[in-house]
Parts: C-alpha cells; structure tokens; sequence
C-alpha cells in the first residue's frame, strides 16, 4: 500500500480516508469514512495497516447499529460468539456484548457496582487488561462503539506493548524473553471478609493459560511485552518474590504515560485496537455521576501466542483455542 500523502502534521491520505496520529507511539483518529456505508478493499486494507501502526484506532461521529457493527467487524475477522452475555446487549446479535452488562455483576455476588469494581482495581496497576487475556487464544482485536457517554469522565486509555518493550534496556529485554507468566482469571480480585461468592465463582470456573512475556506479533513481527495488571500474577519458574519484583517493573514500563493515549468519547464514537499489542484501562471516574454510559463491543478471533523462542502458549485449565 502507497500513502498518497503526509502532511508536515503527520496525517496521512491513504485510499482517501485521514489517519492522523494523536499521540507519540499510540493512537490515530481515521477521518473520511463512514463505517456503515460499503467499504473497498483499499478502505479495509488502509484501516488495518492504521491498526497495525498505531494499535488502536478512533472514528468519530459513526452511525453504526448492531448490524452495521457486525458487518464492519467482519471485514477485518471472524467475531467471537459469547457463550454467556448480560440483560443489555441484544439477543439478535450474539456477536455484541453490551458493557452495561457488567453493571449486573456485583449483584448477582451481593455487592454493590463500586465494590465490585473496588476489589477488581484495588492497586493502580490493576485495572490495566487486555481482554479475556487468562484465554490461551485472546481475541486479535476489539471494536467499541459508544451509544450513550457521559458529558464529562468516561474516557478509556490504551498503552502500546510493543513501544513499552523497545524502551526496556537490551540486557532486560534479552532477559524477558525467554520467560513465561501464568495468567489466570480473577488473580486480580481482592476478596471480600467471609465468605465471598464471586471468589466461589472464579474457583468454579478457572479459566489459566501459560503466556510467554514476550510475545511476537503474528502480523508485524514486532516483539511484544505481554503483561496486564488484571490477569498476571506469577512468571514461571522464579520465586514469588522475584515474580513479583519483576512483573511490578514491568507493569510500571507499559503504563508510562509516553507508551499511552486518553480518548474522549462521543455518541457515536468507534475505537479499534489491536488487543494483541495493548492493554487498556476503562473509566473508573464516572461510577459516581448519575449519567448513563452505553457501550457495544465486537471481538475478533485470534489466535494462540507464540513467543520468542518459537514456542506457543500452553493452556492450563478452563481453555481451548476457537472454543469460547
């Protein structure tokens, strides 16, 4: 693919759309393109390279319905099909999954939203995910379209894993490389005193795949350091303490605030990342404003991790590739 044109501001005119970067090492806004509407392979073409660049990618003012999300999801890979959803998102569209959903969950284990979402972030490092990353399979990607913001708070921040790797110094990286980490759903979670029925939940339903640190992309070659705040707790064969040194520095590299980029949502907002090089952190500013905050997404299939040394992930409990 050829860029018809860069600007001195860095936007770029690909097969007639504007990808402008937004920030250093992540992030585009793509202008000049209605994502409802029926797209050419040079559209789709330009718009996955744009995701592979920059790892996640913004359009505004969109007027997709479910449909329409699907569809365009489609152009770019397979969509999951979830085997359990929430009350909100539409029973004609097994493929979306509405966040609102995740307002039910405390409920159902006798807590409050807040305290639900207070033991799920209750370090700063924690909230930090990619998603379903305990998956030996982890989706390739996801498509988020907002319905309804908040006038003000409700923003999402990704980082870029692949920067926050080239920035370590070589002996760290060479020294990461040959490493694995278990991830594992719900290590994450701070338990409530007594008896708590959401742990009772996790342990009924583990979910853990050993992931390799370093992860190599399948798509742009690049190495990617493969690390969350919500799903890793252990990197194999060290000590817990050492673990813990090292997944604390590490978490503290992907998080640098040059590594990442803050969107403002809006009705009608898509963002598009490339969840195999990102983690990302969802709003947690907005718990307290009495604003409805609706959001649809779309996950595309992916595959198993291969690291470094060539060697793929190995699925410990609760995982099959392709089985959801």
């Amino acid at each position: 693919m050829t860029t018809d044109r860069a600007t001195a501001q860095g936007t770029e005119q690909v097969a007639g759309i504007e990808v402008k970067p937004v920030a250093g090492h992540i992030g585009a806004e793509i202008a000049g393109v209605d994502l409802a509407g029926e797209l050419d392979d040079a559209v789709v073409a330009a718009i996955r390279a744009a995701v592979l660049r920059w790892k996640v990618v913004f359009f505004r003012g969109q007027r997709l319905d479910h449909a329409g999300h699907v569809a365009f999801a489609r152009r770019f890979g397979e969509p999951v099909v979830l085997r359990k959803r929430g009350s909100a998102s539409p029973s004609d569209f097994p493929e979306i999954e509405t966040t609102a959903d995740r307002l039910e969950l405390g409920g159902k284990f006798g807590m409050e939203h807040d305290e639900w979402l207070r033991r799920r972030r209750h370090t700063l490092l924690r909230g930090w995910h990619c998603d379903h990353g305990a998956r030996i399979d982890p989706p390739a990607a996801t498509i988020l379209r907002a319905q309804t913001v908040p006038p003000y708070g409700g923003d999402t921040t990704w980082s870029n894993l692949a920067a926050a790797y080239a920035g370590l110094s070589g002996p760290v990286r060479e020294f990461v490389d040959g490493l694995r980490a278990e991830h594992r759903l719900g290590v994450g979670y701070q338990p409530r005193p007594g008896d708590d029925a959401y742990v009772r939940h996790l342990l009924e339903r583990q979910v853990a795949s050993l992931h390799p640190l370093v992860r190599v992309h399948p798509e742009t070659g690049e190495r990617v350091l493969y690390v969350n705040g919500y799903y890793v707790e252990q990197i194999a064969d060290l000590s817990r303490t050492e673990s813990r040194a090292i997944l604390d520095m590490l978490l503290e590299q992907v998080v640098r605030p040059e590594y990442t980029v803050r969107f403002r949502w809006e009705p009608g907002s898509v963002a598009f990342w490339d969840n195999r090089a990102t983690i990302h952190l969802a709003p947690s500013d907005n718990a307290h404003l009495d604003f409805p905050r609706t959001m649809h997404r779309v996950m595309l299939v992916g595959d198993v991790p291969v690291g470094v040394d060539g060697k793929p992930s190995e699925p410990i409990i609760g995982t099959e590739p392709g089985l959801w």
